[in-house]
């Protein structure tokens, strides 16, 4: 059952809590780590996973013949079929037990709907510009020679093409300030935002504190980069330092598979909240 997207989703990956109802789990907003085992699985409570399109055009996940339900108690509903299917197949992939650290997109949808922050839109993009401010590819070390030439190898070229994609200025800068970014790069940056939806925001948003980097973001969701690309870039330092000195064993796996999966859902998250038509028929076709 709605397996066609399942190969997006399997990088893919979700923090959840309980809502006060016993009956049901439902996704959290919160991204912290710092949760113990017990309270991102549980045993799975259903066998059926559907979709279902309400009277006012939006779109709802039904599991089993319940309707799903935010953390506030808001009926789960998304504004097309494309992310419906997404949805719905993070919970039909779910075996024995539910692994709810695996559904980002679920948890993205809940943070779109009930909007735990209060925030419009202008905030967003304001929290998203800062980034740009000390952005990760925008800081260049002194020192060691291999990792100053590292930087200029495969940063340039994604500072260059965001540069000419968008007439902007943005430069590089080793002082601890980072570099001056002017008001006109700024200006075009916003009004670029402004042109996403709430939603798209939301995963735009998502995908740039985990790369801490609005270029790599940009690059990523104008596809540019891919999601492996855009994560190696954002660890560049790390890897650098890896290849020197080695890694804990299983633990640098890890945390870039873990890094891969979180941003790759913000992608998609992004591209599927911006999707207007009818895909279901082509997927289940595919």
């Amino acid at each position: 059952m709605l397996i066609n997207l399942v190969r997006f989703q399997r990088q893919v990956g979700f923090v959840f809590s309980k809502c006060r109802n016993r009956d049901t789990w439902l996704p959290s907003v919160n991204h912290s780590k710092e949760y113990s085992a017990a309270a991102l699985e549980r045993k799975k409570f259903y066998q059926d996973v559907s979709i279902s399109q309400g009277e006012d055009g939006l779109y709802e996940i039904n599991l089993d013949r319940k309707k799903l339900k935010t953390p506030a108690g808001k009926l789960f509903t998304v504004p097309n079929e494309a992310l419906a299917i997404a949805v719905a197949t993070e919970w039909d992939m779910q075996k024995d037990t539910l692994k709810f650290y695996t559904m980002h997109l679920t948890t993205l949808c809940n943070t779109a709907l009930d909007n735990p922050t209060q925030r419009d839109k202008g905030q967003i993009i304001a929290a998203g510009l800062k980034f740009l401010e000390t952005d990760t590819i925008c800081y260049r070390v002194e020192e060691p020679p291999g990792l100053v030439e590292l930087q200029k190898n495969e940063w340039d070229p994604v500072l260059d093409w965001i540069e000419k994609r968008y007439n902007v200025l943005i430069g590089s800068s080793s002082n601890i300030m980072g570099p001056q970014i002017p008001k006109e790069t700024k200006d075009t940056f916003h009004q670029h935002l402004r042109s996403y939806n709430f939603w798209a925001l939301t995963g735009l948003e998502f995908i740039i504190t985990q790369l801490k980097s609005l270029v790599l973001s940009f690059g990523l969701v104008d596809r540019h980069l891919t999601v492996e690309q855009a994560v190696l870039l954002s660890r560049l330092e790390e890897e650098y330092q890896i290849q020197r000195w080695g890694n804990v064993e299983w633990a640098h796996d890890y945390d870039m598979y873990e890094l891969r999966s979180r941003t790759a859902a913000g992608a998609l998250f992004v591209h599927l909240s911006s999707e207007s038509s009818t895909v279901k028929h082509k997927l289940l076709q595919d």
